[in-house]
């Protein structure tokens, strides 16, 4: 319906992002990993995309979306609002969160890239994708949008 250009490709359940990296090679792109959030008091939710060898430390995205505290939201969050379960967590679940109960959140990382990688909203397919087409026919279909944010890379200190 939205004219998007995909390939896709089947595989074991890709329930760590080890077994993504090998996913990364069969489509030559970046499978992104998405983390489902929430605030202390769990009224404002959040999917975080961001580059899977990249590390997360809750402190580095509070301060840019201005919540004090965020941690890992309940599995039943992400099936009620999403119509997912852990280890599916997808940017296609935003097509389920008809009342906008999930704000995008990306990493300005993911955008670099011409395309990107994600589940069906099911973990044993994946689904390579023009960001760009993600970004102007996928996010406005299912009426959301993304606030860009910078997570750090830590360097190992010598």
């Amino acid at each position: 319906k939205l004219g998007m250009e995909y390939y896709r490709t089947d595989h074991e359940p890709a329930t760590t992002m080890e077994v993504c990296n090998d996913i990364d090679k069969i489509l030559d792109t970046l499978i992104c990993k998405n983390l489902f959030l929430c605030n202390r008091q769990k009224t404002n939710f959040y999917m975080l995309m961001m580059p899977g060898d990249k590390p997360f430390k809750t402190k580095d995205l509070s301060k840019q979306i201005n919540s004090a505290r965020l941690s890992f939201a309940d599995e039943s969050y992400m099936e009620e609002f999403l119509d997912i379960t852990p280890g599916s967590v997808s940017i296609m679940g935003l097509m389920n969160d008809t009342d906008n109960h999930v704000q995008l959140l990306m990493d300005k990382e993911v955008l670099e890239g011409e395309t990107l990688g994600c589940h069906p909203c099911i973990n044993t397919s994946s689904l390579k994708l023009k960001t760009k087409e993600v970004m102007e026919k996928f996010l406005p279909a299912v009426h959301h949008e993304a606030v860009i944010v910078e997570l750090p890379r830590y360097e190992e200190q010598e």
